[in-house]
């Protein structure tokens, strides 16, 4: 291993999963990507191969194509969500396009067969990709329609042996009793169980990725995407957002 691949004494992880929505990649746009955005993103995510640590992302699609609102309008659901894959596809290779631009090596790997822009999701490729250095970017879910990305995120955080699944949100500091937002007396945890977050009901991830993340002993780490050091913060130790641990 070269010298500049040595993971840093700061990074506690060697090994991490980045979930990212598809909103993320929106900035102040009403849908679609906003590349300044995206460049912003791909720095914060090269910093961290930066550092050493091996780091795959599972994107989102939800500024492209929700397959549930196409489904409520209609159309089959099934149907719904291979769109909804294939615009995953879409942010895959605009974030693999920002992140070449940091320099970084990057690989996209999709679970619906699309030769031609994007590897096969192969789980020991992928495992090779990150041993060697490389960002792995997951795209089309997890291949199957009425499953979400959350749940591929925790699917392929697994497959891979990520130490740890961050959770990026947009503009949310982690997790609440109930929806800032809408609630202003919504109180942040700053630590709860996967057990308590599912019997709870909070809006932590889907409630078979949180089953996943919980019967493998995966933690998650819930934090704003919007402050540009939280992802360093994160791999470096640091207290932020909330822990979602057994």
């Amino acid at each position: 291993m070269a010298a500049s691949d040595t993971p840093s004494p700061d990074a506690v992880f060697g090994r991490v999963l980045l979930k990212l929505s598809g909103e993320a990649l929106m900035g102040d746009l009403e849908y679609g990507t906003d590349p300044a955005r995206v460049q912003a993103i791909a720095a914060q995510v090269a910093g961290v191969r930066a550092r050493g640590v091996e780091i795959a992302v599972v994107v989102g699609a939800g500024n492209i194509y929700r397959g549930l609102k196409g489904a409520a309008s209609g159309m089959d659901r099934a149907t719904a969500d291979y769109m909804g894959m294939l615009a995953t596809v879409l942010n895959a290779l605009a974030l693999q396009d920002a992140l070449e631009k940091q320099g970084a090596d990057t690989r996209v790997q999709s679970a619906i067969t699309i030769s031609e822009v994007a590897e096969p999701y192969i789980r020991r490729r992928a495992m090779r990709h990150l041993e060697k250095g490389r960002i792995v970017i997951f795209a089309a879910g997890t291949g199957n329609p009425f499953f979400t990305t959350d749940t591929a995120a925790a699917l392929r955080a697994v497959e891979v042996h990520a130490e740890a699944i961050l959770m990026a949100k947009n503009g949310v500091e982690g997790v609440f009793s109930a929806d800032p937002r809408l609630d202003p007396d919504a109180q942040f945890i700053e630590e709860i169980t996967h057990l308590e977050a599912l019997s709870r009901q909070l809006k932590v991830m889907d409630s078979t990725a949180l089953t996943l993340c919980m019967e493998n002993g995966l933690p998650l780490y819930v934090f704003n995407m919007d402050d540009e050091r939280n992802i360093e913060r994160l791999v470096c130790g640091e207290k932020v957002g909330t822990v979602v641990a057994t």
